[in-house]
């Protein structure tokens, strides 16, 4: 295939703006300052901004390379789009609202060199603005449970853990965070990519979960850190979000699991999916209720899209899948990575 973007380089960071003129001004500077140039390029791909992003990156920051794309194309197929763009044997997707602090991307680049067995890393992921804890997104490396609700190495639910070291060592994980994804750009455009259906939330862990079952490895390396701000494209409240999370998460285990055990854990998931329908109901909050009703709704239309499902269920298998979350939260108050073990 041939690329717009040349380069001998062998890593892509590629930063996905839309009107994130802001983001870009506070977040960029550490990125460039903090990217080895002798292994990577900067690229901002634009999902058609309207704002002075481009101006910006037109002025301060000429050593950026800009993807253009004429509107909004949403997280997972606006990503989809830059990847077709550029040569680079490894990518990184990179949130606009992450920092660096130092050399972040050399410790993934070597593991990835040295383990050709591995399709997909991530580094530690702390908060921004509580650089002693881990950020939500991602922390230390992701898991799903068996009901496949994602959690953290660092995060469990809303709880966040201070970061004193105890998950720095290196492991593979079930899924890694789209808030700084390095991929094999081969492998990423051979299992489909992002799930354009998906348009933003949970795209990742998907992503990952055909990674697996493509037969490579997903990683959390945390000799690598980054700073993630969080919440740059929908508050965690925003019934949008609430929309995408629910419907995103039906979607992907409905296409993920196998059929002798796809509709049992879909059933499980729909009555747990109900429960906090009623929470919401009872709170009042009637946006979000709406939101669940409405991704339910979506869902039972969209997954007919989905004809084609793996003969593994991951989640009968990868460590970590066997536990329950919600019991170990809410009912045994083990709010930790660690006590829940």
């Amino acid at each position: 295939m041939k690329h717009p973007l040349k380069s001998d380089k062998p890593v892509a960071v590629i930063i996905l703006n839309w009107n994130g003129e802001k983001l870009l001004r506070e977040f960029l500077p550490s990125v460039v300052r903090h990217t080895p140039d002798r292994l990577a390029d900067v690229i901002v791909a634009d999902n058609g901004s309207d704002d002075g992003s481009l101006k910006l990156l037109a002025e301060y920051f000429p050593m950026v390379e800009v993807i253009r794309f004429d509107c909004n194309h949403g997280f997972a197929e606006g990503y989809n789009r830059a990847l077709k763009a550029v040569p680079h044997p490894y990518v990184v997707l990179l949130n606009s609202d992450v920092a660096a602090k130092d050399d972040w991307l050399t410790p993934l680049y070597n593991f990835m060199e040295e383990k050709p067995e591995v399709g997909a890393v991530q580094p530690k992921l702390l908060s921004y603005s509580e650089p002693g804890k881990f950020e939500y997104a991602g922390a230390s490396g992701g898991f799903l449970d068996r009901n496949g609700y994602p959690y953290c190495r660092g995060r469990i639910f809303d709880t966040t853990e201070v970061d004193t070291g105890q998950y720095d060592e290196s492991l593979p994980v079930f899924w890694a965070t789209g808030a700084a994804l390095m991929v094999r750009r081969e492998l990423y455009n051979e299992v489909g990519g992002l799930d354009k259906d998906f348009f933003a939330h949970m795209e990742e862990i998907d992503l990952c979960w055909r990674i697996h079952l493509a037969g490579y490895e997903v990683w959390a390396v945390p000799a690598g850190r980054l700073y993630h701000l969080g919440g740059g494209s929908l508050p965690a409240s925003d019934p949008r979000k609430t929309y995408l999370n629910f419907r995103n998460s039906l979607l992907m285990l409905h296409k993920n699991l196998p059929d002798v055990t796809r509709r049992g854990r879909l059933l499980r998931r729909r009555l747990l999916d109900t429960v906090a329908w009623c929470k919401f109901v009872a709170t009042l909050d009637f946006r979000n209720a709406s939101a669940i009703f409405r991704a339910h709704r979506d869902f039972s239309r969209m997954r007919r899209a989905y004809t084609q499902h793996p003969s593994t269920d991951l989640l009968a298998t990868f460590p970590g899948a066997d536990r329950n979350i919600l019991t170990d939260y809410y009912l045994r108050g083990r709010k930790t990575f660690a006590s829940q073990q």
